[in-house]
């Protein structure tokens, strides 16, 4: 029997602060796809995914991305530290969502489009209660999104430097990760470089 199953205890968590380096200085958060910011794009899977609740940390250009984009009914948290690498987005991020109820985070990242509702739907459904751990995987490979319990919190962010994000905390805890296969349903690619905006729409 788990603590809460309740879909509403899973909080979508939008990593969108980054400052676009390899793309000229581009924030991927601003990027167009398919008509819109790429960060309304990503809000929108999160909550066709299920998440009630989501929560987007923006830096780079964070006024410009509350300008253009449709957040309305997101948390919308600024991470004046972004340059220091997506780890300062996980932990503001993170912070911002104690004493929320949320018992889980499903994290996300602005800029893998190619990840849509269906895989994000699945990783979700991978909660069981504050200690859950999951994540997409692609071919056996774990990738994103990550649902992180609440119970590893505290433990993401005091690991989370530079843009290893979470990446140390999972590895310490790689038995204890279900893996939620995704590659029938989504592409991994990340927009980091001018050659991969032949991905957007």
């Amino acid at each position: 029997m788990t603590d809460d199953s309740d879909e509403p205890s899973v909080a979508g968590l939008l990593l969108a602060a980054g400052g676009g380096r390899r793309l000229g200085g581009r924030p991927k958060a601003l990027l167009e796809h398919r008509g819109r910011p790429l960060v309304e794009h990503a809000v929108g899977v999160l909550r066709a995914a299920g998440c009630a609740r989501v929560h987007v940390v923006l830096g780079a250009r964070a006024p410009d991305a509350r300008d253009r984009a449709d957040l309305a009914g997101c948390v919308l948290v600024d991470n004046p530290e972004w340059e220091r690498g997506m780890g300062t987005s996980l932990r503001a991020g993170l912070e911002s969502l104690a004493g929320t109820g949320a018992r889980a985070a499903l994290v996300s990242l602005v800029d893998q489009p190619g990840i849509g509702a269906t895989a994000t739907t699945r990783v979700r459904a991978a909660f069981r209660d504050r200690t859950s751990l999951a994540s997409a995987a692609y071919a056996g490979v774990r990738g994103h999104p990550v649902l992180l319990g609440a119970a590893h919190w505290a433990g993401v962010a005091a690991t989370a430097t530079g843009d290893r994000g979470a990446r140390a905390y999972l590895r310490e805890h790689e038995a204890e990760i279900a893996l939620v296969e995704c590659g029938d349903v989504a592409r991994p690619y990340d927009i980091d470089t001018a050659a991969d905006l032949v991905h957007l729409e």
